[in-house]
């Protein structure tokens, strides 16, 4: 069957580096300071220099050790007479000193408390077993890293959209957010799951509890961003709706700085679907509006439906620019067999592989632990708890400098695949992984220092074409100029997204690539064997990450190719995200 004319549309987003200055404000803690403890010495300005200091010590009986300072005016003293520890200063030399008139000025030293800035492991018990952040696993995420600088996620609201946390769980209770909560499927403000023999709603007590965990209360594990305020919005244990969705991803954009979504379409292999207008909208204003204008982070995992042949760019929820997708990787630094690949996928945590596997430690219902969450949903919260830590930080950070950074901080590591390839700016980035693991370490240092970016610009170039009589391959040609002249000029690339309309009478048969001026190929959507569906696609987004700050200028090329005929359309089970 012959493709009906295809309509592409070709959407480019910029971004460029502004300065910005910031002071952090000061943090007050009152509490009571312990008592001094002096010692036998002195330090003393005098400003005739050091025959005088020689007279004072030989006047007093102390030891003249010499100038503090170069400039000869302050010096230290001791008396061997006085006790080297005492809780009351010497009032005798005290009364001697204030009474010579050549003495400017003079204080009896104090021993000073001071540690060194080295890091204790948490002592809670499970911690031993998170072997993605413990160092038993190289790379691990290096969380250990930013722990030692102090930042722990004080300060950060993360929010799980899911069935529900169990907000009283001894390992959350005291992080518990009740203004970053809400129960959507009975719209009351307690997000607390609905318990049943099967315990299904245990997922989204497990996804807080990986991002904020309480740290050293011999209880579970600890959280990525233990001092993180969490909070959970339960909307997947009822009717969900445009407007469900729509309200989950906009409560209280203001207080809430993380929104973390582990859900998504049924990962089937054959569904193709994403937000409804509301749910769009949503995101729309979370990202203009949402942090005073910086943008809500929404932090999603890439889906379950690997055994399936599942894209995720079929998933519009994981494909949308607005959302920061996460793919999984094994503690081997191996595809999961869950794993989905896709070009809008950008960074990659840890999670499980086969049954053998260790999986992610984790709160779970009935006030307990567990070692067996898995599935990218675990891995998403990894990614937001990590987030959280970026966004103490530097608080300043937006959405799009939060996806900057992530780029830049993920790394191919020891990560297995045969599609990493070199994009036009010499960063490897695969569809699996995104561009790699995210490193947690490197993620805060850079965003200390990070320059805000530019706002973003868009430049849409239509296409439109009528095929040749049917081929095994088809490739659509058309250079791009990226608007320049025009206010929106793109020079630098972000986000490319391709709107495509199509008929084919098997629209699984098909994958279809999009390659840039730069010779970055990116596989818009591969090949789904369960896909049998002869609608095509009607303007549906394909989105890629993989030409990410690249050159747009010049000749794009899509390509479509009919590859059903390689594979066997077995049927099998795979996990939803949920």
């Amino acid at each position: 069957m012959r493709p009906a004319p295809t309509a592409l549309c070709l959407r480019l987003s910029l971004a460029l580096a502004l300065s910005l200055g910031f002071v952090r404000p000061l943090a007050v803690a009152w509490a009571t300071a312990p008592a001094p403890i002096y010692v036998g010495s002195w330090a003393v300005r005098v400003t005739q220099g050091y025959q005088e200091v020689e007279r004072l010590a030989r006047k007093f009986g102390f030891v003249n050790l010499g100038q503090i300072f170069p400039d000869g005016q302050y010096f230290h003293l001791r008396h061997r007479g006085v006790a080297q520890q005492s809780l009351t200063p010497h009032w005798g030399h005290r009364l001697r000193l204030k009474k010579d008139p050549k003495v400017q000025w003079f204080e009896q030293q104090t021993l000073r408390r001071r540690f060194k800035r080295s890091f204790a492991e948490p002592s809670d018990p499970w911690f031993s077993k998170q072997w993605y952040m413990n160092t038993q696993v190289q790379p691990d995420l290096n969380i250990l890293q930013v722990w030692s600088q102090g930042l722990t996620g004080q300060g950060v609201v993360v929010s799980i959209l899911d069935d529900g946390i169990e907000k009283d769980h001894p390992d959350l209770w005291a992080n518990y957010d009740p203004l970053a909560s809400y129960d959507f499927n009975d719209y009351d403000p307690d997000p607390q799951p609905r318990y049943t023999p099967s315990d299904e709603n245990r997922h989204g007590t497990r996804c807080a509890g990986e991002v904020a965990a309480i740290a050293n209360n011999h209880f579970c594990g600890a959280g990525v961003a233990f001092n993180a305020r969490i909070g959970g919005v339960r909307m997947l244990d009822g009717t969900i709706t445009d407007v469900v969705e729509a309200q989950s991803l906009s409560l209280q954009p203001q207080h809430i700085h993380i929104y973390s979504a582990s859900w998504g379409p049924e990962d089937d292999g054959r569904t193709v679907d994403g937000p409804g207008i509301l749910t769009r909208e949503a995101f729309r204003l979370g990202v203009t509006k949402g942090r005073g204008g910086l943008g809500t982070l929404f932090v999603w995992a890439s889906g379950n439906g690997g055994l399936h042949y599942d894209n995720c760019n079929c998933d519009g929820y994981t494909n949308s620019i607005h959302t920061l997708s996460v793919g999984s990787t094994t503690k081997q630094g191996r595809v999961p067999w869950y794993s989905e690949a896709c070009a809008s996928t950008l960074t990659t945590t840890y999670s499980s592989g086969v049954v053998t596997d260790p999986q992610i430690v984790t709160t779970d219902l009935h006030h307990q632990c567990t070692d067996k969450h898995t599935g990218t949903s675990a891995s998403a919260p990894l990614a937001a708890g990590m987030i959280a830590l970026a966004l103490e930080a530097n608080p300043f950070l937006s959405w799009r400098d939060m996806q900057h950074l992530v780029v830049r901080a993920s790394r191919p590591a020891q990560l297995q695949a045969e599609d990493w390839r070199v994009n036009g700016v010499g960063r490897q980035v695969s569809h699996h992984y995104g561009y790699g693991l995210l490193d947690a370490g490197l993620l805060v240092d850079m965003a200390r220092t990070w320059l805000p970016t530019q706002p973003q610009k868009k430049c849409a170039i239509l296409v439109v074409h009528v095929p040749t009589p049917i081929l095994p391959q088809m490739h659509v040609k058309k250079e791009v100029s990226a608007c320049a002249g025009r206010h929106n000029y793109i020079r630098s690339l972000e986000h490319v997204q391709v709107q495509l309309s199509l008929s084919y009478s098997r629209r699984g048969d098909l994958e279809i690539s999009l390659t840039s001026p730069m010779g970055t190929r990116s596989t818009l959507v591969a090949i789904r064997p369960l896909d049998v569906s002869g609608q095509g696609y009607n303007n549906w987004i394909f989105m890629s990450t993989h030409f990410w700050d690249e050159d747009p200028q010049g000749v794009w090329t899509l390509g479509l190719e009919n590859k059903g005929y390689y594979f066997n359309t077995g049927t099998s089970a795979a996990p939803s995200r949920q």
